[in-house]
């Protein structure tokens, strides 16, 4: 590897064989130390060239590469399972520009997410889809996993929004996908195969994302139920009748509990409905149409909350992930659930995934973007209980498997990685996965890209 780096066009600060930093790019966020596996080398470019001499030269030698950017993944996504070399594009951080006047920002890939927001500010607009962990994910890791958050069920995802990116192949080929237009019919659709391919087809290195001005009145809030299937049924039927809203979170008792324990929220000890709407006229009326849908969902309470109780009400839905899997040190979550189906079957699916692990004897504790059908979930088990893992894994995949079969998916927005592998197939088919194989083979010939992640094992 030594021979690799010293070859590669770089100057002596962009590439190490330090088994620090080695070990740093092991393992993602999801993905627990015992499991990593080190790079032999990590290399830092700082522009598409530098991106492309790595590939070039890997695609010759036959060394894999792996992109790496924050390291906020779940799924195990930058986790460089064959060795090689981790590509980190951290150092390629860069506000490109910002043209307010067409809503659209150009950034390079290792730009965080906030940081978009910061730039869009001075000029009145925002980046709406930015995800729940936009404080610390990079923009090359948005657009890599096609990532989302809680807007989604208002403004889409963030692949939603790139209207142009710059990439490089596997075998070193710069090329531009997507057009500054606001709509285009020339050509194939590039753009839409690069985001959401986790890096397996091409290392992204700038991107043009569209942006959208600050909606005029923003209000938050949160509805309390008695049961999580009134929970559900309230927000099927808020959907079903066109309540607008920019924020539909779910959070079960279990989850509430666990906020109240850990963060010490002091919230009600029963499932609910974080809120928020986003207008630019006539909020108040869309919060009153919201109400009135929810009543025939026996609500024990609805409380809408001023601009200070929101940032309190959002830091605590933003905390629960972390929250679940550190209550309790003597548990682990077996599997960080991440399913999605169409939200008239959101209801199905939260009983299906509390009644199974009732069945089990375990907890899984339920949250997630409840308006766009998109479930998280944590099958909580004792890793020294080899029977009990065993439990909660078959809950796990009895859930994944429920999801696909109600027309959903495996992964909303955390990605296949190297940990959902073996739902690709049973959710897209042979001839899908077949033709996505053959994509792959176009733009990494050799498979030095990302290799061991997204498509299942032949």
């Amino acid at each position: 590897m030594q021979e690799f780096c010293a070859s590669l066009p770089l100057a002596a600060d962009q590439w190490t064989l330090a088994d620090a930093e080695r070990s740093q790019h092991a393992t993602d966020w999801g993905t627990d130390r015992a499991d990593g596996s080190a790079p032999a080398a990590v290399v830092w470019p700082e522009s598409t060239a530098d991106v492309a001499a790595v590939l070039e030269r890997a695609n010759e030698t036959g060394v894999p590469v792996t992109p790496y950017g924050a390291g906020t993944g779940i799924a195990g996504n930058a986790v460089p399972v064959r060795g090689g070399v981790s590509l980190d594009t951290t150092r390629m951080d860069a506000v490109l520009d910002v043209r307010p006047d067409d809503f659209q920002i150009d950034v390079q890939p290792g730009v965080i997410g906030i940081d978009v927001d910061e730039a869009l500010a001075r000029h009145g607009q925002f980046f709406p889809p930015l995800p729940t962990s936009g404080a610390m994910a990079t923009v090359g890791g948005m657009v890599s996993t096609d990532a989302s958050g809680r807007r989604t069920v208002k403004y889409g995802t963030v692949g939603d929004w790139v209207r142009e990116l710059e990439a490089v192949a596997g075998d070193g080929t710069v090329f531009t996908a997507g057009t500054k237009a606001v709509k285009s019919s020339s050509g194939y659709n590039l753009r839409d195969l690069v985001v959401g391919s986790e890096g397996t087809l091409a290392v992204v290195t700038r991107v043009t994302l569209e942006t959208a001005g600050i909606p005029a009145e923003i209000r938050g809030g949160r509805a309390v139920f008695e049961s999580v299937e009134d929970a559900a049924a309230a927000i099927a039927d808020a959907r079903r009748s066109g309540v607008d809203v920019a924020s539909m979170e779910l959070v079960d008792q279990h989850c509430a509990r666990i906020a109240n324990d850990h963060l010490d929220t002091g919230l009600p000890d029963r499932p609910m409905v974080f809120l928020e709407f986003h207008r630019n006229h006539g909020v108040d009326a869309e919060i009153e149409f919201c109400e009135s849908v929810f009543a025939d969902h026996d609500p024990l309470r609805f409380d809408v909350v001023d601009d200070a109780a929101m940032d309190d009400l959002w830091a605590v839905r933003e905390e629960l992930a972390d929250a679940v899997v550190q209550h309790d040190p003597t548990l682990v979550s077996a599997h960080s659930g991440d399913v999605a189906v169409p939200p008239s079957e959101f209801p199905a699916l939260v009983s299906f995934i509390h009644d199974r692990a009732a069945d089990a004897g375990l907890q899984a504790p339920t949250f997630g973007h409840a308006g766009d059908g998109n479930v998280h979930f944590d099958v909580l088990v004792d890793p020294d209980d080899p029977e009990m893992v065993d439990r909660g894994s078959a809950v796990s995949h009895a859930v994944i498997d429920r999801a696909i079969e109600l027309g959903g998916t495996c992964t909303a927005e955390h990605g296949i990685g190297n940990t959902k592998r073996e739902f690709v197939r049973p959710e897209h088919g042979d001839g899908a996965v077949g033709l996505m194989g053959r994509v792959k083979d176009v733009f990494d010939p050799n498979g030095v890209l990302n290799p061991g992640k997204v498509l299942p094992e032949d």
